[in-house]
């Protein structure tokens, strides 16, 4: 991709393009940029979660073969073995769980004997399997630790940890949207790329994404989806491409990722192969049982006033209109309804994020832990709750007063 990136026109791409060398973009198996959700039945008892201890460990662990892109192509593991110490690694949003870390390696770096400062140490941290979304070979080359290969899992940008060490290492939250992760930044390291592509990784900036930009050479970027809180919605992305979270992780996977598999898309008239051997299909069910299996996270004590969320309840089911659209247990329509264009709060935009997307329309959000995961919309352009409600009160000329705007936001807290 150069300066004037060109579309992808073939239906059928050969392995590892060109196209995909420069503008490949990978980060977690449900994407940026779109909310990621589904329903899909399952058995129930011992085999559903059978399903779900294994599609935990394809979340967390899994690069479904991307060390072919991130290593052979993007070079990346000889970035990090030169470039990224662990205090790069937390300010570009990398995270660290804590409970892989032996408990030398705690003492160490609590008295500072552990130098947080080299990249050796981020190897070191690579070899205990301690850095969240990250997974490396390091093989001992004349002695010296040698990070050999480098991939991605879908934990790289769908989970978080809740620092309960230090800011950036704690225990893991899956599902929590990593919106501390600069995957731009991170892309934008790889020396297998042009000044241009890079300028565009840059622009992002931390908790966005663009899942389309190595597709059709646009930037647009989005906000990092939650991947909790997905059970029964039955639309998966911003723009409801798909209707099982299968459809997004086999997306994503394979064209962001960089996964040894296949992606076709006849609405987008897509379809992309990489390498020989399918290493993604065989992995989808059980990744998918274990993302629905993860609940939306519950508003902590204290974290919202109950009585402006009681009144907020009455003008969101009242005078506001939002349940018209966030209807339900799920608080969307999403399982029966796509949207125009018009009815986006971020639209009009260039360029518009549905009009490139298969169904060039929009879902609506569900609101389960919204208070998780600001900023809000999908391009982040709301850095509040308050702001989300005005932004609605201010297109929809809906007359609430300061108070109940206040007041809404208090109850989308509550959830």
């Amino acid at each position: 991709m150069n300066a004037s990136p060109s579309r992808i026109s073939p239906r059928v791409r050969p392995r590892w393009t060109s196209h995909l060398v420069r503008g490949i973009a990978g980060v977690g198996a449900l994407s940026a940029v779109a909310a990621v959700v589904v329903a899909c039945g399952g058995g129930g008892g011992n085999n559903q979660l059978s399903e779900e201890i294994a599609g935990k460990q394809v979340f967390r662990s899994d690069t479904f073969g991307d060390e072919a892109f991130w290593t052979d192509k993007l070079k990346m593991n000889t970035v990090i073995a030169t470039a990224v110490d662990p205090t790069t690694a937390l300010k570009v949003g990398l995270k660290v769980d804590s409970e892989a870390l032996p408990a030398a390696v705690v003492t160490g770096i609590q008295n500072g004997s552990i130098d947080l400062t080299k990249p050796a140490t981020t190897i070191a941290l690579l070899k205990l399997d301690a850095v969240v979304g990250l997974k490396g070979t390091v093989t001992t080359v004349n002695g010296v630790d040698t990070l050999t290969q480098v991939g991605i899992t879908c934990a790289l940008c769908h989970s978080t940890v809740d620092n309960s060490f230090a800011p950036g290492i704690g225990k893991r939250l899956d599902g929590w949207p990593n919106r501390d992760l600069n995957p731009g930044a991170i892309i934008a390291l790889s020396p297998a790329l042009d000044a241009a592509t890079k300028a565009v990784y840059n622009s992002w900036g931390p908790g966005k994404y663009d899942a389309r930009f190595n597709i059709d050479g646009k930037n647009k970027p989005a906000v990092i989806p939650p991947a909790y809180g997905l059970q029964d919605i039955h639309k998966i992305t911003a723009t409801g491409d798909g209707d099982q979270v299968a459809y997004w992780n086999r997306y994503v996977a394979v064209t962001q990722m960089g996964g040894q598999g296949s992606f076709a898309e006849p609405r987008l008239n897509l379809s992309i192969i990489n390498g020989t051997t399918d290493l993604v299909s065989s992995k989808l069910s059980s990744l998918q049982a274990y993302q629905l299996s993860l609940p939306a996270p519950t508003a902590p004590a204290g974290s919202f006033d109950v009585a402006a969320a009681a009144r907020g309840k009455v003008v969101f089911e009242g005078a506001g209109k939002c349940s018209t659209c966030h209807a339900g247990p799920n608080f969307t329509d999403a399982n029966t309804t796509l949207h125009p264009v018009a009815d986006s709060m971020a639209e009009p935009e260039t360029p518009s994020y549905a009009s490139r997307s298969a169904t060039k329309q929009y879902r609506t959000s569900p609101l389960k832990g919204v208070w998780q995961h600001a900023p809000y919309f999908h391009d982040g352009s709301a850095p509040t709750l308050e702001a989300v409600v005005q932004t609605y009160n201010t297109k929809r000329t809906l007359g609430l007063t300061p108070q109940q705007i206040t007041d809404v936001a208090q109850y989308l807290r509550s959830l």
